[in-house]
């Protein structure tokens, strides 16, 4: 994937300042390998598999924007993560359904929380961002869909060079939905 370094974790924070994101990752063995902050939004890479067994990446995510420790932002209710990962897409037993968790070194590669709950999630490239689950429907999937990116007007995910396979098209509409800043994302134009 050329969006982000192989094997990566990343997650942005909004209503959370760069340090209490880092206190959090480091509290839970988890160090930041980069980290900055810019247009409201704190961020975080690290190594997808040095972190120690237990709570995954994409649950940390998720619980950084519930009780556990949202508490510890300014405006708790208003806390909210972008979690992708650099990481192939699970091939453990059943990982490719989405409603069956995967395991902790393959979690979906998008994931938007807010309220300690997973709002939206799936895997990206040759159409796995139809497999999407979550608690609730969001205007991100209505973008994919304008994009033909799923549905029925999606190309054969085998057919052509502008086939999506590393998702790099999906991360582009990803990052401006939600207003993501570019510095840890390195995606090629259009």
């Amino acid at each position: 994937m050329t969006w982000l370094a192989p094997d990566t974790f990343l997650t942005f924070c909004r209503g959370m300042d760069l340090s209490t994101l880092t206190g959090i990752l480091s509290e839970v063995q988890r160090p930041a390998r980069s980290s900055g902050s810019s247009a409201g939004w704190s961020w975080v890479t690290h190594d997808a598999y040095a972190a120690p067994r237990g709570q995954g990446a994409r649950d940390l995510a998720r619980d950084i924007t519930g009780h556990r420790y949202a508490g510890r932002a300014a405006q708790p209710d208003r806390v909210e993560t972008v979690f992708l990962a650099s990481t192939p897409a699970c091939a453990c037993p059943y990982g490719r359904d989405h409603q069956v968790p995967h395991c902790d070194e393959h979690p979906f590669q998008f994931a938007y929380h807010r309220g300690g709950l997973e709002q939206t999630f799936f895997n990206f490239g040759r159409r796995r961002e139809s497999q999407r689950g979550g608690a609730a429907a969001d205007l991100l999937v209505r973008e994919l869909l304008d994009a033909a990116i799923v549905g029925r007007d999606a190309p054969d995910p085998g057919a052509g060079p502008d086939r999506n396979d590393d998702g790099a098209h999906t991360v582009r509409i990803i990052a401006a939905h939600f207003g993501l800043p570019s510095p840890p994302l390195h995606l090629p134009s259009l």
